[in-house]
């Protein structure tokens, strides 16, 4: 990892680097994907969406969006992208510890998120049981994975995922 990282909270004023981050990151086709259908439904939490910055530049962000999945209350991780310079230096994997750490402290069960197994296995996300969830769009099963933050929360995992106002 470069020295002299920072990773603080997210704010409006990141706004449009993180749209050119992504954009390099996903291209335009990311508009039409399940997780973006899922996003477009509401405001994601700053709260718990972190950026990281090196030489007073914005290189990586990740962003969460609140949602709810019968009673479960969670968070959709995502988009997680480093610009192409960065990479492989540990910053994504540093950006989802630290969005989800804040995501259990603010009182989520579960973080979601449809990506890459390989990468997200070794941070602790677990595969969903195919067809107990219902998204606004298809999903690669085998991309649909889970990071629990309570005990037992994979057999409440069942039903339509839909985002949700956020607890002030």
């Amino acid at each position: 990892m470069k020295k002299f990282l920072n990773f603080f909270s997210e704010s409006p004023c990141y706004d449009s680097v993180i749209l050119m981050i992504n954009e390099e990151a996903f291209g335009p086709g990311r508009f039409a994907r399940t997780a973006m259908r899922l996003r477009e439904q509401g405001e994601h939490d700053r709260q718990v969406s972190f950026v990281c910055e090196h030489d007073q530049a914005i290189v990586a962000s990740v962003r969460m969006t609140p949602i709810i999945i019968s009673d479960v209350k969670g968070y959709m991780l995502g988009p997680l992208a480093v610009r192409s310079s960065y990479a492989k230096q540990g910053i994504g994997r540093k950006l989802v510890q630290l969005a989800v750490d804040s995501s259990k402290e603010n009182g989520s069960e579960v973080v979601l998120l449809i990506g890459d197994p390989a990468y997200y296995k070794q941070i602790g996300f677990q595969q969903i049981k195919e067809k107990t969830l219902e998204l606004p769009g298809p999903v690669n099963p085998r991309k649909l994975m889970f990071y629990p933050l309570v005990e037992n929360v994979s057999e409440r995992l069942k039903g339509v995922v839909r985002w949700r106002k956020i607890d002030l």
